[in-house]
């Protein structure tokens, strides 16, 4: 146990706590929680469940981790929450643990911002580098990609996929997929407005591959070609060599386009575990 817990927060003594966690007053640790070093807990942060966590991470006050999820088929299944290192979970904000579904685990990727009460239901995955800005909603199994930023009171969807460096404006309800790279903006239903070239550049990717994604967003959505049609003439243009960044979200539209209600992922509701993990992989 590490020396540096207030002795008004309730520590269960099965946790495993490393030895230079900090803990303030009034926190609640439940005995199959795991805080690796680093972790910082400030106050009234509570930490339920099965509930992994890796190193260097932040809780402010009022921090809900490893909840029951919100989902009325839940019964009492060993489900989890796993969270990696380098996150900071602002005031308020509430992670909730899996259901007995897909994998049965809610997933926090690192170096993720996470906003005063923003909402992660169960079984969503957010990757790395994202930003959930203030009041952000993630419904039951959403998933965001590396570098998104969804900005604040927008509410996501269930099996919705927010893509990589996808940025959604504020104030959006979200009933579908935002692909890689684009900019989504509309309070109802969001439209593709434009390409996210700030986020790109600050990635670093370079400007030939922007302005191939360009080209592609504008067949895509100001010509509403086909993907097929599309894919097939960047390739000839490229000779068949396209940059990962061209890939990616060439082969998102694709499984968005191939699912239901324009979220790729709703296929999984009804398969077999197998095939959801194959999904999850894909994604």
């Amino acid at each position: 146990m590490p020396s540096d817990i207030h002795p008004l927060s309730a520590i269960d003594p099965n946790a495993t706590i490393a030895d230079d966690v900090r803990i303030g007053p009034f926190c609640v640790v439940g005995p199959q929680v795991t805080l690796g070093p680093g972790c910082v807990l400030d106050s009234h942060v509570a930490m339920t469940g099965r509930v992994t966590v890796g190193s260097n991470n932040r809780f402010w006050p009022n921090v809900v981790v490893g909840g029951e999820p919100q989902d009325k088929g839940w019964t009492d299944a060993d489900t989890s929450v796993e969270i990696g290192t380098d996150n900071q979970f602002r005031e308020g904000v509430t992670v909730h643990r899996g259901a007995e579904k897909e994998d049965g685990v809610t997933r926090i990727g690192n170096r993720n911002l996470l906003m005063s009460n923003a909402h992660v239901a169960h079984n969503c995955h957010v990757f790395d580098d994202t930003i959930l800005v203030n009041g952000v909603l993630l419904g039951g199994h959403v998933h965001v990609h590396d570098g998104a930023i969804i900005s604040g009171n927008s509410v996501v969807h269930h099996f919705s996929t927010i893509g990589t460096l996808a940025f959604v404006s504020g104030g959006c309800r979200v009933p579908h997929d935002i692909p890689p790279y684009l900019l989504a903006a509309g309070s109802d239903n969001p439209e593709i407005k434009t390409l996210n070239i700030v986020g790109m550049r600050r990635r670093g990717i370079s400007e030939p591959t922007i302005r191939l994604v360009k080209k592609a967003f504008k067949l895509l959505y100001r010509e509403h070609k086909k993907i097929d049609v599309v894919r097939q003439t960047l390739q000839d243009e490229l000779d068949g060599v396209m940059p990962i960044e061209l890939m990616t979200m060439l082969d998102f539209v694709e499984r968005q386009r191939e699912g239901k209600m324009g979220r790729g992922r709703e296929a999984v509701r009804s398969a077999k575990p197998a095939a959801e993990s194959s999904s999850r992989q894909a994604a």
